[in-house]
């Protein structure tokens, strides 16, 4: 989940010195995402005011902070199309909410941020929280770092807390990969993406998700 830093209010205490902190550049090639963090003083996973504030996304998985760097020109755009589809068709069927944004998402203690997700509406009043229901349908958009095989360990997390649906997106291929408990379909260009359980009528173009403009 993508932090935004908040004002910190210090008191003058008399001079104060610069700690001390050593940069070693490295190239990025030689490092493997995610990066595991150490969590900072006070932090709670359930508790997002309470996560560090960096360039970047963040996720708590099995008792570890982890990072990625922020998405590159491709991944967002397509996260962006994804959005704008699960919206729309949001806007044509009441009773459900969209989540995208690296949507947070707390189960069983772990956070996760989804590019796009649709839950069935609660119809309480949106808070800053976490949401603590998995969704219906789960959307992760590949990115520069991110193998198929390490998203096909996040759709099994989906699915095993509850998800019904999960479609992994490769702008790479201009593929999706639908999975669900039943397998996986591959879903390319030219074709509709088929309706995910309970959510009628959201079936689109694959050229939809990967929208370009001309």
């Amino acid at each position: 989940m993508r932090q935004v830093g908040r004002p910190l209010a210090i008191g003058y205490v008399g001079p104060m010195v610069a700690p001390q902190i050593d940069l070693v550049p490295v190239p990025r090639g030689s490092v493997t995402f995610p990066v595991v963090l150490r969590p900072p003083r006070g932090f709670k996973a359930s508790r997002p005011s309470t996560w560090p504030s960096v360039e970047g996304r963040l996720e708590f998985s099995k008792g570890n902070l982890l990072y990625m760097p922020p998405c590159g020109e491709e991944q967002s755009s397509v996260s962006a199309s994804v959005s704008w589809v699960l919206v729309d068709w949001a806007r044509r069927t009441p009773g459900f909410d969209v989540g995208g944004n690296e949507a947070g998402v707390i189960l069983d203690g772990e956070v996760r941020g989804l590019d796009g997700a649709v839950w069935k509406s609660s119809g309480k009043k949106r808070t800053n929280r976490f949401r603590r229901t998995a969704p219906l349908l789960a959307v992760e958009v590949q990115g520069e770092d991110e193998t198929l095989d390490s998203l096909r360990e996040k759709a099994a997390w989906y699915l095993e807390h509850g998800t019904t649906t999960v479609w992994l997106v490769l702008p790479s291929l201009n593929v999706v990969v639908v999975v669900t408990s039943s397998g996986e379909k591959r879903v390319r260009e030219g074709d509709r993406l088929p309706q995910p359980t309970g959510l009628r009528g959201l079936s689109p173009l694959v050229s939809d998700v990967f929208w370009r403009s001309a």
